[in-house]
């Protein structure tokens, strides 16, 4: 039996031309772009799918980023926006949590790793391995004393219901997640794999670490979604945000 809640989590003041639609999007044009946790009750318990991002945004926009990259990219984060706190509204703590599953250890996927010390959080070993030192997974935030990495090789149905899915060309070992709710309703939670419908669109992946294998990777999510009549919910979509239902709201 799965269920599925959407977790608000600030969002992004991004240049779409530079980070979502290179050749597409006018120069300069800016989108806001949300940022999503996922809570998914499973038998074992319940879930959690990325972290966010680390509420050292909230006083401090553009903390940790090269200088390059800030003028592309300004986090909005509020005190709400914490997931902590977005957790507590949905009368949980940390500790409540069965696991955690990273679908990559970027600034906005795996910022608050920090507070499940002691709960298995779930990613690939080639993405870890390959995300250890690296200045793109910034390592302050989830490569700490106390966390309990449970590194996985390969796909797998990691609970009833819940398959992850190797989608690499965001980044190296990228891992989506589809989803069997309890009503039978499949959803696929894309990750960065595929960041928005635009891109799909447009078969635009230029912004992507990889565009050839992230072409591939978005080609399988695709397909897989149009096999099982699937929900996609994107990674950073700026108008499927406003048509997502948020907790306490629930797809089961």
């Amino acid at each position: 039996m799965t269920t599925l809640r959407v977790l608000p989590l600030g969002s992004s003041d991004v240049d779409e031309g530079a980070l979502l639609l290179p050749g597409i999007a006018a120069p300069g044009r800016r989108v806001v772009t949300p940022v999503y946790a996922y809570l998914i009750e499973v038998a074992a318990g319940i879930v959690l799918v990325d972290t966010g991002m680390s509420p050292v945004h909230i006083e401090q926009p553009g903390a940790g980023f090269d200088p390059g990259f800030a003028p592309l990219l300004t986090p909005q984060m509020t005190e709400a926006d914490r997931l902590e706190n977005r957790l507590a509204d949905a009368g949980l703590r940390p500790a409540d949590l069965a696991g955690v599953i990273n679908t990559h250890l970027h600034f906005d996927h795996a910022g608050n790793n920090a507070l499940f010390e002691g709960v298995p959080i779930y990613v690939q070993r080639a993405h870890y391995e390959q995300a250890l030192g690296h200045p793109a997974y910034p390592n302050e935030t989830w490569n700490l004393p106390g966390l309990r990495y449970e590194l996985l090789d390969g796909e797998s149905e990691l609970f009833p219901g819940v398959e992850l899915l190797l989608t690499p060309g965001h980044a190296p070992a990228h891992q989506s997640l589809l989803l069997t709710l309890a009503s039978g309703r499949r959803v696929l939670l894309c990750g960065d794999a595929i960041l928005s419908q635009a891109n799909i669109d447009h078969d635009n992946w230029e912004t992507q670490a990889d565009p050839v294998e992230a072409r591939r990777s978005a080609r399988r999510l695709i397909e897989l979604a149009a096999e099982h009549d699937a929900l996609m919910i994107f990674g950073h979509d700026p108008v499927q945000m406003h048509e997502l239902t948020y907790a306490p709201g629930a797809y089961r």
